[in-house]
């Protein structure tokens, strides 16, 4: 058993297909077929059932493959502590952030990262939390930033701010005449939410239970009041559609106010304590041999501040503490 060998076998599982594993391997699909049927004759059991048309991996080679990847892990942390002095903040720090998280965080963090580690070239990426959970676990990503609660095995998280949601609206609604609203009231409006299967839609629906009330009640029945619009794609697209006149949303803070539109198009305003907010955290798996590049990160990311500075533009709303909800 290789180190090469486990690579090949831990590739295949993720591009379930000969060929294309191959490629990312750099070697020919012949020369990685032999090496894994080699493995394979080496445990004396199959790791992937194969058929014409695709590959699958067996509940046992999945195990296997587990602790590969967790070996192809450790295998940096020698390589690391074989090269005493080595700095750590010179290699490319891979960072992925959920879709609601990224716009309004990176343009902050990335000049305060290159204040902190100017050698290290940084990569970023936007995705879902499923799909960031998959890539920092088979080592594609090195750090994602997500919405607690995120619990995955061998995996650290950190805290690093909450966030309070807001609610905006075109400034000639007559919800905009209150200093802060309840989730009652934007329940009789009509409201403009990102589709299902996005974690924002699900933690405002959490954190405001009249409008899950609403949402079921429009969608099993037909109403000649508002409907509940579930068309934005993003956050972004949401907002447009809000300065469109086309209905009211609620967003986190710093989406809220990252683009400033003229005082007579749009207006926010905060929620009527307990404030629904969610917690930003910084993930990484255990096994990550650079904890300097990590410290950075953190440290960057704490230092952006993206949350107060938007708080500047909205004035807080008396006793309102912060309810936190989940992701």
């Amino acid at each position: 058993m290789t180190l090469t060998e486990l690579r090949y076998i831990v590739t295949l599982a993720r591009e379930k297909h000969f060929g294309r594993a191959a490629e990312r391997c750099h070697v020919s699909q012949p020369t990685l077929s032999v090496a894994v049927k080699k493995l394979e004759d080496e445990l004396g059991i199959p790791l992937f059932e194969r058929s014409k048309s695709s590959i699958r991996v067996t509940e046992t080679g999945q195990r296997i493959i587990d602790q590969a990847q967790r070996v192809l892990d450790q295998v940096g942390v020698i390589k690391d502590m074989a090269q005493d002095g080595k700095n750590q903040l010179n290699s490319p720090l891979k960072v992925g952030a959920i879709y609601t998280i990224g716009p309004y965080l990176f343009p902050h963090l990335l000049p305060e990262l290159r204040r902190g580690a100017p050698d290290m070239p940084l990569f970023i990426e936007e995705n879902y939390t499923a799909n960031l959970r998959q890539k920092l676990r088979q080592s594609e990503l090195d750090a994602i930033i997500i919405a607690l609660p995120f619990t995955e095995p061998e995996v650290v998280t950190l805290p690093l701010y909450d966030e309070p949601f807001v609610v905006l609206l075109p400034a000639k609604h007559h919800l905009a005449s209150k200093d802060a609203l309840t989730a009652e009231e934007l329940a009789q409006e009509q409201l403009l939410l990102l589709g299902p299967g996005h974690c924002f839609r699900d933690q405002v629906l959490e954190s405001c239970p009249p409008l899950v009330a609403a949402v079921t009640t429009r969608a099993t029945t037909a109403t000649s009041g508002p409907s509940l619009v579930t068309e934005g794609s993003s956050l972004e697209t949401i907002r447009h559609m809000v300065a469109s006149g086309l209905g009211i949303t609620v967003l986190p803070l710093s989406a809220a106010t990252a683009m400033q539109y003229h005082e007579d198009v749009l207006v926010v305003r905060p929620f009527v304590a307990p404030v629904p907010s969610r917690t930003v955290a910084l993930a990484w798996r255990v096994t990550f041999p650079r904890p300097k590049a990590i410290d950075v990160l953190s440290l960057a990311a704490s230092q952006c501040r993206v949350i107060e500075k938007a708080s500047k533009d909205t004035p807080p709303t008396k006793d309102a503490s912060p309810t936190k909800v989940s992701a």
